[in-house]
C-alpha cells in the first residue's frame, strides 16, 4: 500500500509540473468531472464503473485496488444512496491526454427509519486518461474518509 500511495504522489506532482496554461483543458476535466458525477447521482453504482477505464482501477479506501471488472460486479447501492462530489483541484497535462482533479465526496445513504443520512465524508483524487478511441476515462480513483468537508478547506 505504501508503494501505491508513492507512485500516486509521483504521478500528480509530475502531472502538476506539466500543467497546461490554457484553461480549455482544466474546463474539459470539470467537464467530465461533472458528467460523471451527474450520471452516477442518476444511475448509481453502475455508472460508476462505466466511467472507468477498462484498466482503470479504484484505490479502495483502507484496502487494496479494485479493477473496473470487479467494481462492475459488485452488488448495486441500496435505494436512497447517493454519491456526490466537488472537486476543487483541476489541472491537465502539457500533453492534453491526462490529467488530475481532486475535492471532497459526500456518500449519504438511509437508516433504520427510511431517513436519509450522510455516512461518510472524505476527500478523493481522480486520474483522467484519454483513451486510444478519443474518449476520457478515469484510470486511478481513490477516495478517503475524512471529517466533515464543510468546515474544511
Amino acid at each position: 500500500m505504501r508503494k501505491s500511495a508513492v507512485l500516486l504522489v509521483i504521478l500528480l506532482a509530475s502531472l502538476a509540473g506539466a500543467k497546461q496554461k490554457s484553461p480549455k483543458g482544466s474546463g474539459l476535466l470539470l467537464r467530465l468531472e461533472a458528467e460523471f458525477a451527474a450520471d452516477v447521482a442518476k444511475n448509481g453504482h453502475a455508472a460508476f464503473s462505466s466511467h472507468l477505464a477498462e484498466d482503470g482501477v479504484e484505490v479502495v479506501d483502507g484496502g487494496g485496488f479494485d479493477s473496473r471488472d470487479v467494481i462492475s460486479k459488485e452488488p448495486e447501492w441500496p435505494a436512497g444512496t447517493s454519491l456526490t462530489w466537488t472537486p476543487i483541484k483541476v489541472e491537465m497535462a502539457a500533453s492534453g491526454d491526462m490529467g488530475y482533479t481532486y475535492g471532497n465526496f459526500v456518500y449519504t445513504t438511509r437508516n433504520q427509519d427510511g431517513k436519509s443520512v450522510i455516512a461518510r465524508h472524505g476527500k478523493y483524487a481522480s486520474i483522467w486518461k484519454k483513451q486510444k478511441d478519443g474518449a476520457w476515462k478515469v484510470v486511478v480513483d481513490m477516495g478517503n474518509s475524512s471529517p466533515d468537508t464543510k468546515t474544511e478547506k
